[in-house]
């Protein structure tokens, strides 16, 4: 890499362009405040409007240049009318998952002062933990976008339809090493660092083999606790007692599921931050979706998306070897933090009165004056 990072950048549909735009404006800000250039942009176009308008739902070239840049940040993908000719959502960023193996999805979970809190018990208000949602396989791995996997549904089986749970030793293996990782980093700045292997070890074979490379990599990392949970009991106890994890790493269609289960907790998906890591690249995204009936009416949420352009800057820091892109993204968490402590955010999301534009401003204003 040569002179500031270069970022992919994908709007997408609906809300994806407002949050996108927000988000880039809070980098910026960061940045400058920590004596940084601004970061390059490639702007391509992809999505299930560009889809209506070519046929194609990315640009040309744009997976070649998304792999070329030093990470892709992307807004949101989809339209509710909008479906591929076998009826499945558009989706060309779930192509880059697989083309840039992207394995490692994070998918931080935590409670802000004056956000919304679903759950009574006052530990809530405490919760912070993080979801590592394998991103390039398991149920995931017959999707219809990556049209390699053969499934029933045809002339000789026109009654039953099969997808495939793929688990590989090479892949699992990649995730578990992250997520041992990741917990050890989590330890040292000051949470439990302790790991658990989420799964449905005791049904599935391809779930005892995620279990099993779990405890092989376990081995290497005697420093970590670690724990085991099937997914159904996990999804008991995010509810019952999520204060009590730290780091969980689990299959991809387990981690759709739970880390939209624990966006809830802790305010709506307008709070999901999510970062998609791979070896030599990785994408930044709000999980949420592209909410068309929002978009274009400044009621989106920009947090999530503000807070993936942290978790940017963050792994920008660590693949330019320039520390200083982690003070920019610690300065945008810290006036994440201290903008809901003093009450100044008031989403529309969370029945308030600040929209995009407003919310966005807020964060821009911790920036400049932080508490």
């Amino acid at each position: 890499m040569t002179g500031s990072p270069l970022v992919a950048v994908i709007r997408g549909d609906g809300i994806g362009g407002d949050v996108t735009d927000a988000a880039l404006a809070v980098t910026a800000a960061a940045l400058a405040r920590c004596g940084l250039p601004a970061i390059r942009h490639d702007d391509i176009d992809a999505g299930a409007a560009y889809f209506t308008e070519t046929g194609r739902d990315i640009e040309a070239d744009g997976e070649t240049r998304a792999g070329a840049a030093d990470a892709m940040f992307l807004g949101a993908i989809g339209l509710p009318q909008v479906r591929y000719p076998n009826g499945t959502e558009i989706s060309p960023h779930l192509r880059l998952r697989d083309i840039y193996q992207l394995y490692a999805g994070v998918r931080p979970v935590r409670a802000y002062p004056h956000a919304p809190q679903r759950l009574a018990d006052p530990r809530a208000a405490q919760l912070d933990l993080v979801i590592i949602r394998e991103s390039t396989e398991g149920l995931f791995y017959s999707a219809a976008v990556h049209d390699r996997a053969v499934v029933e549904g045809d002339d000789n089986a026109p009654d039953a339809v099969s997808d495939i749970m793929r688990i590989t030793r090479h892949t699992t293996r990649r995730l578990h090493e992250f997520a041992f990782t990741y917990a050890a980093r989590r330890r040292a700045r000051g949470f439990a660092g302790a790991l658990t292997c989420v799964d449905k070890a005791n049904v599935f074979a391809s779930q005892a083999f995620f279990r099993s490379i779990f405890d092989d990599v376990k081995a290497a990392h005697p420093d970590i606790v670690t724990s085991y949970s099937y997914v159904d009991a996990m999804a008991l106890d995010m509810v019952r007692r999520p204060w009590d994890f730290d780091v969980m790493v689990m299959e991809n269609m387990f981690g759709d599921i739970l880390s939209d289960l624990a966006g809830g907790l802790v305010g709506g998906m307008g709070m999901a931050a999510c970062a998609e890591i791979g070896d030599t690249t990785g994408l930044f995204q709000p999980a949420h979706g592209s909410a068309p009936d929002i978009a274009g009416t400044d009621a989106a949420n920009p947090l999530a998306a503000i807070l993936s352009a942290a978790m940017m800057l963050d792994y920008l820091a660590d693949k330019t070897a320039h520390p200083a892109y982690g003070d920019a993204a610690s300065l945008i968490e810290k006036a994440v933090e201290q903008g809901f402590a003093a009450g100044a955010f008031r989403p529309v999301e969370f029945g308030g009165d600040m929209g995009t534009t407003a919310v966005t401003r807020a964060v821009l204003d911790q920036i400049a004056n932080p508490s």
